[in-house]
């Protein structure tokens, strides 16, 4: 029995700017090898009825969550269709998916392979085996990157001046990565309570307009967070890199808004840290950033090790929210004990009202008092 699906066509080389035009029912084409958890992520809230990749979504080189996140939430995958798919298929086309085949009319436009949940697990779990080999090379890009960049751990960092006091205070930086939302939802009692500094990075400000949050500081490339975002009154600062490359700057100026430029070879999510670390950020604690090595390989392990060593630069300071949400405890404070004593008075009240022997007991009591206070008068 043939499996068919037929919907409008949406491509993008670039999946985080696909899944912004992706709707419900649509065949998203995308070129992106090893697929990663966060993309997977935001291709399932998407919900197509197909992902049509032009390369391997799973290569076997690190045991990537992506295609595994797909399928599981029904997702029919036809994986390592060729890069022709984008010259043969234009946005809105209306295709129609046969198992392995793309149609186009009655064209052939696109033939690969079905992804399956066995097969995806088979091979998540040979490249489990692989893991070493990649830890090595992680570590070779790593000491590679200190021989070359030695002012990351080392030397002085230059800041621009932004407005937004940093100095003394908590600074949560929130980077739309993993589980970025329950982390978020995790940190409310402490983000009551301690008023931090909220610092975005990129689409991390969508994810905080989403719980209802306004990000003070956006920091990145602005290249994945909505305009909304831009336009909220938060204070931007765009990354900018050392061979004079601003590339978010135009995007800026096309909305009418201004922002401070920090130049770093680095990625956004450092910028972010550094940005903290420098202007005296008493602690930092940050939200669906990358701590391990299945993340840093998830988002490129040579782009990762600055992010790395940023990290081991910061120390101390730096928290994950996971780690702060699990520990913290929100304090006790003077009015939860005054609405503790009101709710009890308002208990005592009703029960004395409605309950004729307690209301009985209390007016003996009181006869009983009156009398006494009659007898202490007499006697003086």
């Amino acid at each position: 029995m043939v499996f068919t699906i037929e919907g409008n066509a949406r491509l993008d080389k670039k999946t985080k700017n696909l899944v912004k035009r992706l709707r419900p029912g649509e065949i998203a084409i995308i070129d992106h090898e090893d697929l990663d958890r966060i993309s997977a992520e935001a291709l399932a809230e998407a919900r197509p009825a197909c992902v049509v990749n032009a390369s391997k979504s799973i290569s076997g080189r690190y045991p990537n969550a992506g295609p595994y996140i797909l399928l599981s939430s029904e997702i029919h995958v036809v994986d390592e269709v060729g890069p022709n798919i984008f010259e043969n298929v234009h946005e809105g086309d209306r295709l129609r998916v046969e198992d392995d085949k793309i149609y186009l009319g009655e064209d052939l436009v696109g033939q690969g392979a079905v992804l399956t949940l066995d097969l995806v697990q088979t091979l998540m779990r040979e490249s489990r085996e692989n893991l070493s080999v990649h830890l090595e090379e992680f570590a070779s890009n790593t000491l590679e990157l200190i021989k070359t960049e030695k002012g990351i751990l080392f030397d002085s960092v230059t800041v621009p001046e932004i407005n937004t006091k940093l100095k003394g205070k908590h600074v949560v930086i929130v980077v739309r990565g993993y589980e970025f939302k329950k982390d978020l939802a995790a940190l409310k009692p402490y983000i009551r309570e301690f008023k931090p500094v909220l610092l975005a990075v990129d689409g991390g400000a969508d994810a905080l307009l989403e719980m209802g949050y306004k990000p003070q500081l956006i920091v990145g490339d602005m290249d994945s967070v909505s305009d909304r975002a831009l336009l909220s009154g938060a204070e931007l600062v765009v990354h900018g890199y050392t061979d004079g490359r601003v590339p978010g700057m135009r995007r800026l100026e096309q909305l009418g808004v201004s922002a401070s430029v920090f130049k770093y070879p680095g990625t956004s999510e450092d910028i972010a840290m550094l940005l903290a670390y420098e202007l005296g950020a008493e602690l930092i604690v940050l939200v669906g950033g990358h701590s391990n090595l299945i993340e840093f390989l998830d988002k490129n392990r040579r782009g990762m090790s600055s992010t790395f060593l940023v990290r081991l630069r910061v120390g101390s300071r730096l928290v994950d929210a996971k780690g702060l949400s699990k520990i913290y405890q929100q304090r006790v404070r003077s009015w939860h004990l005054i609405v503790m004593v009101i709710a009890a008075l308002i208990t005592i009240s009703i029960v004395i009202a409605f309950s004729e022997p307690v209301r009985q007991f209390l007016t003996v009591l009181a006869m009983r008092f009156q009398v006494w206070i009659l007898k202490l008068q007499s006697i003086i």
